[in-house]
């Protein structure tokens, strides 16, 4: 299926490893928005031909889909860290972040794009701004999860619900304000990283309910050691605050 090669003013983009069984699905459910969107793929070199389908999605749809190659497994942050510079050079306006896996609701793009243009800088989607919405999840996982990100908010001082969400819509302002070369973290402290940055520089975050539902094909990639990064990555972000103050923006 193809659609229009009419260029869009936001951009998603998809970190893959070993994403075939999902990709095509999640890039013809982000096409087929009726608010435009493209799509960047980064893929990290996976071994199950993850990227040969993007490629072949590229040749259907010209000027929608875009795909950057990696040699290897360098991280989610380096791999957003290179999406977002792309994204920038490339003109748009509304820089998202979202799995492949559809744990993340492609309708809600529209939502969080909207925020971002309405009301706010950093839209992000949240399992936990009304309540705990999480389907098919361990419940040791999402307990871990939850008071995680706690434990972030009581650091910090950030008032967001849901500290280490993957689902985020940037307007381009942020991320052009932000030294995307000093962001330190390159697991799922990263997201909360980002947000802490953003924050401290003034901008205007704004959290959207999401029901985050747990992958149904291929492989999580989430382990414990993921979580004890955030944990301990939090503390090394709010003493680092104290001898290098973040420049206000906003």
């Amino acid at each position: 299926m193809s659609f229009s090669d009419k260029k869009s003013d936001s951009v998603v983009i998809i970190p893959t490893y070993n994403e075939k069984e999902n990709i095509a699905d999640i890039i013809l459910a982000v096409l087929g928005l009726e608010d435009a969107f493209d799509v960047l793929v980064i893929d990290d070199n996976s071994p199950d031909g993850t990227a040969s389908i993007v490629k072949k999605m590229i040749d259907e749809n010209p000027g929608r889909v875009h795909l950057l190659e990696r040699e290897g497994k360098l991280g989610l942050g380096t791999a957003y860290i290179l999406g977002f510079k792309w994204s920038l050079e490339q003109g748009y306006s509304f820089i998202i972040e979202m799995d492949a896996d559809f744990s993340h609701p492609p309708k809600k793009l529209i939502e969080l794009r909207r925020t971002c243009i309405e009301e706010a800088d950093v839209a992000i989607g949240s399992r936990y701004v009304s309540g705990v919405n999480v389907v098919n999840w361990p419940m040791g996982r999402v307990m871990m999860s939850y008071y995680a990100s706690a434990y972030v908010r009581i650091i910090t001082g950030m008032k967001v619900r849901d500290t280490t969400a993957g689902f985020v819509c940037y307007r381009r302002e942020v991320l052009e304000a932000i030294d995307l070369d000093s962001i330190r973290f390159k697991g799922y402290a990263f997201q909360i990283e980002m947000k802490y940055t953003a924050y401290k520089m003034g901008f205007k975050i704004k959290e959207v309910p999401i029901v985050f539902v747990n992958r149904v094909l291929g492989t999580s990639k989430m382990n414990s050691s993921i979580f004890g990064e955030a944990v301990f990555g939090v503390l090394q972000l709010r003493l680092g605050s104290w001898f290098k103050p973040y420049k206000k923006v906003k």
